[in-house]
């Protein structure tokens, strides 16, 4: 895959994960619907949805779990968690938790399976952390919440991280995607009906669900599987760094947030440290 390609394909990935936030945000705030009812139509149409597009292409599916039990579980993980998640926490330290915990857990993966990082890759990680934190975190006396839920968004973050580790292995996917929702169904639906809920579901709710689970869902996460393979799980960590920062420009243009002088030293810290991690090495 060519160099210019693959940055295009990055970068609607990480327009899509913005975009989930804001529409999860957007959903769950309004009280259109409640978080486990938005998980539950997010995956199921994410999952019909993609079914239709592998036979439509290969004219039939065939199923099998075999191999992917960890992504599956990843990714319900991710999914509940996250949702239920931004039913306390304050959006910004929600991000930066969930973030910061992907960047964790795939650096430390990537340490463990032997991957050589550049002295200027874990620099760079660092600038872009140290720029999350400044944008994100609470000013005044706004504290972190309900400790749990600061730990269902650690959850999302561990899910989420496993899920792109093992998706560097892709060899359709497409199809792997679609396998993976397809599977997490079932589970997300367990979950759904175990746990207490308020079962709040408005159409606008239910539309944005749709929206999310088929769209910046769905298509994002096979692009985010067509790309994975081509890059380390240190570029990939830290190229997710730049996601809160598109959500919040897309916080500004749908939710009205307003843009501040915190926010634009924020954001030249992070660019700044992704594109320091993203030099290649110098002989």
């Amino acid at each position: 895959m060519g160099a210019m390609r693959l940055f295009i394909l990055a970068t609607l990935t990480m327009i899509a994960f913005a975009a989930n936030s804001v529409i999860n945000r957007m959903a769950i705030t309004d009280g259109a619907i409640d978080p486990l009812s938005f998980s539950m139509i997010r995956v199921a149409s994410g999952a019909v949805a993609l079914a239709i597009m592998i036979v439509l292409r290969d004219q039939k599916f065939t199923f099998s779990i075999a191999g992917r039990h960890w992504q599956v579980l990843g990714l319900t993980a991710y999914l509940i968690a996250f949702s239920l998640a931004y039913v306390r926490l304050d959006a910004g330290v929600g991000a930066l938790i969930l973030f910061g915990g992907v960047q964790v857990t795939m650096f430390a993966a990537a340490f463990l399976l032997g991957e050589n990082m550049p002295r200027s890759r874990v620099i760079g990680a660092v600038f872009a952390m140290t720029g999350l934190a400044y944008v994100l975190w609470p000013n005044g006396d706004a504290a972190l919440g309900d400790l749990r839920f600061g730990g269902l968004m650690l959850v999302a973050a561990f899910g989420w991280g496993i899920y792109s580790l093992l998706g560097r292995a892709a060899k359709d996917p497409l199809r792997d995607t679609a396998l993976n929702f397809i599977f997490a169904v079932p589970l997300c639906a367990v979950l759904w009906m175990l746990l207490p809920s308020q079962n709040v579901a408005t159409q606008s709710g239910v539309l944005l669900a749709c929206v999310s689970g088929v769209v910046t869902s769905g298509l994002g996460y096979a692009l985010w599987y067509r790309v994975l393979p081509q890059i380390t799980a240190s570029v990939a960590a830290v190229a997710q760094l730049s996601v809160p920062l598109i959500a919040l420009v897309g916080g500004m243009i749908f939710l009205g947030e307003a843009a501040s002088t915190k926010f634009v030293v924020g954001a030249i810290l992070v660019l700044g440290g992704m594109v320091l991690a993203l030099l290649p090495k110098k002989n």
